[in-house]
């Protein structure tokens, strides 16, 4: 779990909304129980989607710089058909299949308003999906796909979603998918991701790999 300032003002709010709805609950009015009942539940359920997502946010890393998020190394186990081995930056390693001759990583993004960029507030980022996709158009039609959901929101709440769909949100912190240009799946081919200002990049970072690129092109 990683701190930074990003995850500060909504751990505050839930813990400032958690401790008003535990003060209105525990006071003992006859006249306005009721009331005060269901303010302090109200409150203390809106508490729980602040301190839920700001706990949400510890699962994207931060993007200080461009910086390298992952590597992939792809082994042909047969026609269209690949395990692709993922180390991402922490130095954790995943292993997949994929299907088809090209493959995509995608990253969530989440930018600031320059005001909170200014107070320190990174963009932050976090590994989303590794996908396959066919040459032929056909194929990519009719035959089976293959995309696999890299990271996961563990706490019930989607912050990402929530900023998606709330406009009010879209003038302090904006969501965006980064998305890496579809490169071609070979035997051997090792590529190195990297993330910047501008999103995804991916390039070869092997012979095998750029032979593959060089006779895809």
């Amino acid at each position: 779990m990683q701190f930074n300032q990003s995850t500060l003002i909504p751990t505050i709010i839930g813990i400032f909304l958690l401790l008003f709805s535990l003060r209105i609950l525990l006071r003992r009015t006859m006249i306005e129980a009721v009331f005060r009942a269901v303010l302090g539940l109200v409150l203390m359920a809106a508490s729980a989607i602040f301190l839920l997502g700001s706990l949400d946010l510890f699962s994207y890393r931060q993007l200080l710089q461009e910086e390298s998020v992952a590597t992939l190394r792809f082994e042909k186990l047969k026609t269209q058909t690949y395990r692709v081995i993922l180390v991402d930056n922490t130095g954790h390693q995943y292993r997949y299949h994929l299907k088809g001759d090209q493959w995509q990583l995608d990253a969530r993004l989440i930018r600031w308003h320059p005001i909170f960029a200014s107070a320190g507030f990174s963009p932050l980022y976090r590994l989303d999906r590794l996908s396959g996709r066919y040459s032929n158009l056909r194929q990519e039609m009719n035959d089976e796909r293959t995309a696999h959901k890299l990271e996961f929101s563990p706490y019930g709440i989607d912050t990402w979603v929530w900023i998606k769909r709330l406009p009010w949100l879209w003038e302090w912190v904006d969501a965006q998918y980064g998305t890496a240009t579809f490169l071609p799946m070979a035997d051997g081919a090792i590529y190195e991701v990297k993330l910047g200002v501008a999103g995804l990049v991916a390039r070869p970072v092997n012979d095998l790999g750029k032979g593959a690129v060089e006779g895809w092109q």
